[in-house]
C-alpha cells in the first residue's frame, strides 16, 4: 500500500467562528479519514478563544550519534552569524531557530551510554552502580495539568526499547519508546469494543486496589520506624498518591471516545535500513499528535547506535553501519557518508519545520507554540566526546535567528536550556538537574 505524505495533510479545519468543533470535522492523512468526536473535558486546539489560548507544547529530537562538528557549527555569533553547511538546509526559516555551540551535560560521560542521560543530566553513566533520574519531559508532565489524553509520547527510531530512551521515571526506570508507527496510530484514534474497554478499566481497577493496599500497609509501618524512615516513607506515599491520580486520569481518558477511524492505520516501516523514511514518518504521527492535542510533550529517539547499513538519498546505501561509520578515523569514504546523513537528517528537520510553520492555529503559526529541539549526548561521536554538543531549538515563541555561543572549554549546562523551556511550558521553576539558572541570551519574542 502507498503511503501518502502525512506532514503535508490537512489534519484538521480551522473554525474561526466558534469555540468548538463541530462533529463532522475531519482529520485527513496517511491514507485515513477521521471524524472527530465532541469531547466536553477539552476545548479544540484550533477553535481557542482568547480566553483559552492555544497550548504550548515541546518535541525533543535526539541524534545518539551526533553530527559531523566542523559542518555543523556555525561561523561568528549573534543575528550576523554566517550559516554553516548544515545549517544551510535551514536557511529560509532562519528567524525561526537559534543555534547554540558551547552547551552540554556536566560531569556526563561514558560514550554511547550517555544517550539515555540526555534529558535527565545524570553523572555515571558508564558505571555498573549507576542509576538514572527523571527525564525533562516527565518532570514537566508531572507539574502540568493533564489536559490530553497522553501526558507524553516517548517515541523511537530502530531503538533498542530495553536498552535506550529519552524517558525516565523519576525513580529512574526506563520507559520504552514506542518505534510502530501503526501502533502508534492505533493507540491515539482506534477504541477497542465494549469488552476489551471493559478489560482495560478492569486492569486499571485491579491496579487502584492494589496501590490502596500498599496504603494501608505502609500506614501500620510509621508507628515502628525511625524518623530518617518515616521522610522516605512519606516520599514513597506520595509517589503512590501520584500513581493514583493518574490511573483515575487514564480511567477517565478510556471513557472518552476516540476518533474513529474509516480507512486502515499508515503501514510501519520494519526495515532499520530506512532509517530516515522512519524518521520521517514518526515525525508526521509527532505532528499529528499536536494537532489533535492528544499530548503536548513528545520525545523521539533516533537511534543511529542501532541502525545497521542504511539508505542514503538517491538510493544507495552505505557501506557500513552507522555506528562503524561514526568512528571514521578521518576516513574519507566514511567521512562522506556521514556527510549525507547528516544532511538527510537537516532534510528531514527542515521538513517538519516547515510543516509546523505552515499550519495556524488562532490565527497564529503551529510552530510559535511548539519548542522543537533537536541534538545530540556526543559532541563528536569518533572521539566519545560528550562535550560541546549540537544542539537546535526553534519555534515556542522565542526570539530566534541567533547564534548563542559559550565557552567551547568550560561548557555551559545545556539544563540551563532545559529550564529555560519548563518555563516557556508553563511549568513555575527555577532549576533542573545541573542547571545554574536559565540559558543566557535567549528571549521571548
Amino acid at each position: 500500500m502507498e503511503r501518502q505524505t502525512l506532514l503535508n495533510a490537512p489534519y484538521i479545519s480551522t473554525v474561526a467562528s466558534s469555540a468548538h468543533l463541530p462533529r463532522r470535522t475531519l482529520l485527513r492523512g496517511l491514507g485515513v479519514t477521521l471524524a472527530l468526536p465532541a469531547l466536553e473535558c477539552m476545548t479544540p486546539v484550533f477553535t481557542a478563544t482568547a480566553e483559552q489560548p492555544p497550548p504550548r507544547r515541546m518535541l525533543i529530537i535526539a541524534n545518539n550519534l551526533g553530527l559531523l562538528p566542523k559542518y555543523f557549527f556555525p561561523t561568528g555569533q549573534g543575528r550576523d552569524y554566517g550559516l554553516s553547511p548544515y545549517l544551510a538546509a535551514l536557511a529560509d526559516l532562519r528567524e525561526d531557530f537559534t543555534v547554540f555551540s558551547g552547551l552540554s551535560h556536566p560531569g556526563v560521560a561514558g560514550a554511547h551510554s550517555t544517550d539515555n542521560c540526555f534529558l535527565t543530566a545524570a553523572p555515571g553513566a558508564f558505571r555498573a552502580s549507576f542509576r538514572n533520574s527523571i527525564s525533562l519531559d516527565q518532570f514537566a508532565a508531572a507539574r502540568i495539568r493533564q489536559a490530553t489524553r497522553f501526558p507524553t509520547l516517548n517515541l523511537g527510531v530502530n531503538v533498542t526499547k530495553a536498552v535506550r530512551s529519552l524517558s525516565w521515571t523519576r525513580d529512574g526506570v526506563l520507559l520504552p519508546a514506542e518505534d510502530n508507527a501503526t501502533a502508534l496510530y492505533q493507540k491515539m484514534f482506534l477504541r477497542g469494543d465494549a469488552a476489551s474497554i471493559q478489560r482495560q478499566l478492569h486492569r486499571l481497577d485491579n491496579r487502584g486496589s492494589i496501590l490502596d493496599t500498599l496504603l494501608v500497609e505502609t500506614k501500620r509501618l510509621r508507628g515502628r520506624i525511625s524518623q530518617a524512615d518515616k521522610s522516605r516513607l512519606d516520599q514513597y506515599l506520595t509517589s503512590v498518591r501520584e500513581v493514583e491520580e493518574r490511573l483515575q486520569t487514564a480511567r477517565d481518558w478510556e471513557l472518552r471516545p476516540k476518533p474513529t477511524a474509516a480507512q486502515p492505520a499508515p503501514t510501519n516501516i520494519n526495515d532499520n535500513k530506512l532509517l530516515f523514511e522512519k524518521f520521517d514518518l514518526m515525525l508526521a504521527m509527532s505532528q499529528l499528535a499536536f494537532e489533535t492535542d492528544s499530548t503536548r510533550i513528545i520525545t523521539l529517539m533516533v537511534d543511529a547506535f542501532r541502525t545497521p547499513v542504511f539508505r542514503l538519498r538517491g538510493r544507495e546505501s552505505t557501506t557500513e553501519s552507522y555506528h562503524n561509520l561514526s568512528h571514521h578515523g578521518q576516513n574519507e569514504e566514511k567521512l562522506q557518508q556521514l556527510e549525507a546523513a547528516d544532511r538527510q537528517h537537516m532534510a528531514v528537520l527542515h521538513k517538519l519545520l516547515r510543516n509546523l510553520a505552515q499550519r495556524t492555529e488562532s490565527g497564529q503559526r503551529l510552530l510559535d507554540h511548539t519548542m522543537v529541539l533537536y541534538g545530540s549526548n556526543l559532541g563528536d561521536a569518533n572521539i566519545h566526546d560528550t562535550s560541546n554538543l549540537p544542539i537546535i531549538l526553534a519555534g515556542g515563541g522565542f526570539r530566534h535567528g541567533q547564534h548563542l555561543v559559550f565557552s567551547h572549554d568550560n561548557n555551559t549546562p545545556l539544563c540551563n536550556l532545559f529550564v529555560s523551556m519548563l518555563q516557556r511550558l508553563g511549568v513555575e521553576v527555577d532549576a533542573f538537574a545541573s542547571s545554574t539558572g536559565t540559558i543566557g541570551g535567549l528571549e521571548i519574542a
